[in-house]
């Protein structure tokens, strides 16, 4: 029999339900009383990964250590667990299909047919038991993408069936995450959605081993045999998931619940109550705030919040470490275009840049950090919103008029930041940026050094263009230093500016590295800048109380 445990989540009944938060949660649980744990995300989209997508179609693109373009859950998994994913916590349909077309052209089926059974359910269990077979965790968690009944995810709910009877049905475990309705009309919670949804498990051939309920309102005991009646389900394995106020109160609704338990009684482990004092906290300090500050968030897919669901969790994490309450306004660049900016920005107490692609609101996010630098506002800018930054001072500080980035404008007289060598003949667009942790050694006496406290340092990465390495000593002259360099490239990783309050823009992705446990210093230092800049201003007083 294996050592390794494996949990799947599946979801029914509707879209968007949670599962990548209840995986998480479950996992923090289980990590908290010593268990070795993982999770693992398996999509059925046919993208090879969620790189070329649009962020209205799929939200934010996580990226990993080893260079990974992923599901945005992985950044849940992350900021629950404080542990690094990997390329291969994150498994698309198209990847599955992929790796099984190429081993058909090296002729590895020996001339077989190939079919969804068994190449293609091999390929996912494959992937599913690698980090079973690595021997480093007791508990393999993985949740499958998509909703029960979707054609996509039909491979992916056989695998797990196969996996059930190959490895015994005492080593792997089905949690079904689903939807309990509140007809207000009729004042009830409707129950048969659910039982609709593990039907539609079961004739994939899978049992549910517990149901997790997200709700609106309490499931009375009543309601819980119901479910538990009619789905085969013990009444202690339904669960109830009642919204929260915050994604962090989930671990411990799911622990009065008893999520873990039922899990480990399963598997035959024993529990033991989690250790979660420093997870509880930093939600004491989330809920009970000393300050509030306003933050403006600048950008272009500001009608999706998960287009920028790591920063926005960056900034709860920092807020929660300085005791404030960090309200984020979502500002489209767009609507900045039109020269009203200092309608729209002088309240704030802070304002970052947000990264993104394309020249959709280029003008308005260069008005903005104008602005701000003008005016002494704190200042952050992630990826794209570092190379504004750059734009902006050549413009309007060295009078390059038309100083732009090549991705802007190819024929721009002063490309202060240009594609860089390495990408001129990439003509592939998918997994070809410069992705993942890179080194970046930081020049002591800068601001950044004093935010890291050391002056070497790996954050990861995802763009295509850079500083243009032509311009530093003309923009450092006039006061924009490069204060962390790559030390094999010489890419501008930090640029600050002497002189200003708190103004610095990084090329790499900061908020892809900020947990719970581990704040990234440059949100907290950040949050501390605009909590001070707030304080002397009268005008703003009334928003520290």
């Amino acid at each position: 029999m294996p050592n390794t445990k494996y949990v799947f989540v599946t979801g029914g009944v509707s879209s968007s339900l949670g599962k990548g938060i209840v995986a998480a949660s479950l996992a923090k649980l289980l990590q908290a009383q010593g268990f070795r744990i993982t999770i693992q995300k398996l999509d059925p989209y046919i993208n090879i990964d969620p790189g070329t997508l649009n962020p209205y179609e799929h939200g934010e693109c996580f990226v990993t250590d080893d260079g990974a373009e992923t599901d945005l859950d992985l950044g849940h998994y992350e900021r629950f667990l404080n542990v690094p994913t990997s390329q291969a916590n994150n498994v698309t349909t198209g990847r599955i299909y992929q790796s099984v077309i190429d081993k058909e052209r090296r002729g590895e089926f020996l001339g077989r047919t190939v079919q969804v059974i068994p190449h293609i359910t091999n390929e996912i269990k494959e992937r599913v038991q690698v980090f079973g077979k690595s021997g480093d965790y007791d508990i393999v968690i993985t949740e499958i993408g998509g909703t029960v009944g979707d054609i996509e995810s039909l491979p992916y709910i056989e695998a797990v069936r196969q996996m059930k009877w190959e490895l015994g049905y005492e080593n792997v475990l089905v949690i079904h995450l689903t939807f309990i309705p509140y007809l207000a009309a009729a004042g009830e919670l409707k129950t048969k959605p659910t039982q609709h949804s593990v039907k539609t498990l079961m004739e994939s051939g899978v049992q549910a081993d517990v149901l997790v309920c997200r709700t609106e309102h309490e499931l009375s005991t009543k309601i819980r045999s119901k479910i538990s009646r009619f789905c085969n389900v013990a009444q202690d394995a339904v669960i109830q998931s009642i919204d929260a106020s915050t994604i962090y109160d989930v671990p411990n609704l799911m622990l009065e619940e008893g999520l873990d338990k039922v899990v480990l009684k399963k598997f035959g482990f024993q529990w033991k109550e989690p250790e979660l004092s420093q997870w509880n906290k930093f939600l004491f300090r989330h809920k009970n705030p000393e300050n509030t500050i306003r933050i403006g968030l600048i950008g272009k897919y500001v009608e999706l919040q998960d287009s920028y669901k790591s920063i926005l969790e960056s900034f709860i994490h920092a807020g929660a470490e300085n005791s404030t309450a960090v309200k984020v306004e979502c500002i489209h660049s767009e609507s900045l275009e039109s020269g009203k900016v200092s309608s729209v920005l002088s309240h704030l107490h802070g304002v970052v840049v947000a990264p993104g692609f394309g020249e959709r609101g280029i003008e308005g996010k260069i008005a903005a950090v104008q602005y701000v630098r003008e005016q002494g506002i704190p200042f952050f800018g992630i990826c794209l919103g570092m190379q504004m930054a750059v734009i902006e001072f050549a413009r309007n500080v060295l009078n390059l008029k038309e100083a732009n980035s090549t991705e802007m404008d190819e024929n721009t007289p002063d490309p202060v930041i240009s594609l860089m060598e390495s990408q001129k003949s990439i003509i592939e667009k998918g997994g070809t940026m410069r992705l993942g942790s890179w080194e970046c050694e930081i020049a002591k006496g800068t601001l950044a050094y004093q935010i890291y406290g050391t002056d070497a340092i790996k954050e990861r990465h995802r763009h295509r263009y850079e500083f243009n390495d032509h311009y530093r000593k003309m923009i450092t002259d006039a006061g924009m230093i490069a204060s962390g360099t790559n030390p094999e490239t010489g890419l501008v990783e930090i640029i600050e500016l002497t002189g200003h309050p708190w103004f610095v823009g990084v090329q790499y992705h900061p908020e892809y590295k900020s947990t719970v446990a581990s704040p990234h210093p440059l949100f907290v230092n950040f949050i501390e800048a605009a909590l001070k800049y707030a304080v002397p201003s009268k005008k703003n007083t009334a928003a520290l109380n």
